[in-house]
């Protein structure tokens, strides 16, 4: 069994409060979840209007699978929402 954690950086430049920050970030995340059926969560950062951290997890025995599922996740990522930009991603293998 092999679980991968992908971590990605965000910056969200329109984001003016902490509630429109969260309003793009739930869409994301919702789409993530459907179209990926992974595991997401914003994991750090919380408080910051413009900034955002991502922790995308899936579970699976095939490593080629894990790993073209995290390529597609930061394609959809960096393509997701005009107001988002991806800053940077990090993935582990486990």
């Amino acid at each position: 069994m092999l679980i991968v954690l992908c971590t990605l950086e965000l910056h969200i430049p329109a984001a003016s409060s902490l509630k429109s920050k969260r309003q793009v970030l739930r869409s994301v995340i919702d789409r993530l979840r459907a179209d990926f059926n992974i595991a997401v969560a914003e994991v750090a950062q919380q408080d910051a209007h413009q900034l955002a951290t991502l922790a995308v997890v899936s579970v699976s025995n095939d490593r080629a699978y894990l790993d073209g599922l995290i390529q597609r996740v930061v394609t959809f990522v960096e393509g997701a929402h005009q107001d988002l930009v991806l800053l940077g991603y990090e993935v582990e293998l486990l």
